[in-house]
């Protein structure tokens, strides 16, 4: 005989039976999620200890003078972490420049422009790009793209922009084919992927009404995306360019491979230098002495710091620009 619903004329011990074990397993459920999230930020506060303990030896002998320091010699243990934060700042940057619009056109291409047919396999090879390790993507670097800009890309710029003011000095020779411009070309494309992946992902939750609407109106291709989708979606876009950033920032092995990984700044975008998680892979397991080792952690807590503030930054703008949004829309 199949149990029917629960019948209100129940007995008494029967109801409150169901309603202890409901009761029970809430509080249970609740627990569990209450204690992830407790594990979360024990995990967060134990990298923070761990990263300041570490790097208090450090901090202690060059103070605030080790962010603009560049000298770096373990011999005479003097450290300074300009050059690492300098090329972690500008290798990010360069990819971002590049990344970021290629990845909004190529989004807007998947979702208003492509062939229905050539849609998925253009979104499907984007995608695996993602998925390719980051030190393919290093050795592809040394031995092909780095010899290729040296021989073709570099001379010409070098050449094309000689005499002119600042540019001559960014661009400015002898044509290594590694350097800060590769590692941040490399960087680009790693990013590409998840910039175009995200921002397609939410052009596609726009409402057609929306579009249609526009295009009733006698709005172009342009004016649609530019007025409709970009304003309704930018939250989404933001929150993938920030994401690839927070990528960009903290990615190490191909860039080892490609960035030359010198302790100096150069005004040139084609001389070697180092970021702050190249140095850390390239020297961590060679370090001798206690301040070598604290100065390689002191690196590491200044790009979980600049991290977090990226992250914070992120969710800052988001915030605004839901506030706008609201403004806008009152």
């Amino acid at each position: 005989m199949v149990a029917g619903p629960l019948s209100l004329d129940a007995p008494p011990q029967f109801s409150s039976a169901i309603i202890r074990r409901a009761h029970r397993r809430d509080w249970m459920f609740h627990r569990v999620t209450q204690a992830s999230a407790l594990a979360v930020l024990a995990i967060f506060l134990g990298i923070m200890w761990s990263l300041l303990s570490g790097a208090w030896p450090a901090m202690a002998a060059f103070g605030f003078g080790f962010l603009w320091t560049e000298s770096w010699n373990p011999v005479r243990e003097v450290f300074g972490a300009a050059a690492p934060i300098y090329g972690t700042l500008v290798t990010s940057a360069i990819a971002m420049a590049i990344a970021v619009p290629v990845g909004i056109g190529i989004a807007i291409f998947l979702t208003e422009l492509c062939p229905r047919q050539l849609r998925r396999p253009i979104g499907v090879a984007v995608e695996l790009l993602a998925g390719i390790p980051s030190i393919i993507y290093g050795i592809w670097g040394l031995f092909i793209l780095a010899p290729f800009l040296q021989q073709n890309v570099q001379p010409w710029a070098i050449d094309a922009f000689a005499g002119i003011p600042v540019l001559e000095d960014l661009f400015a020779g002898p044509p290594y084919g590694i350097g800060i411009f590769t590692a941040g070309l490399i960087l680009a494309i790693m990013t590409l992927p998840f910039i175009c992946a995200i921002t397609r992902d939410v052009f596609e939750t726009v409402p057609p009404v929306l579009k249609e609407a526009a295009y009733g109106l006698g709005a172009t291709t342009w004016e649609v995306l530019w007025k409709v989708v970009l304003p309704y979606a930018r939250g989404g876009v933001v929150g993938g360019i920030m994401l690839a950033l927070g990528r960009t920032l903290g990615e190490t092995m191909a860039v080892t491979f490609v960035i030359g990984n010198a302790h100096r700044i150069s005004e040139s975008l084609f001389a070697p230098g180092t970021t702050i998680s190249a140095a850390i892979a390239n020297e961590f397991t060679e370090a001798l002495g206690d301040l070598y080792v604290s100065s390689l952690i002191e690196l590491g807590l200044i790009l979980f710091f600049v991290t977090f503030c990226v992250l914070a930054a992120a969710q800052y703008m988001l915030y605004r620009l839901e506030q706008r949004a609201g403004g806008a829309r009152a």
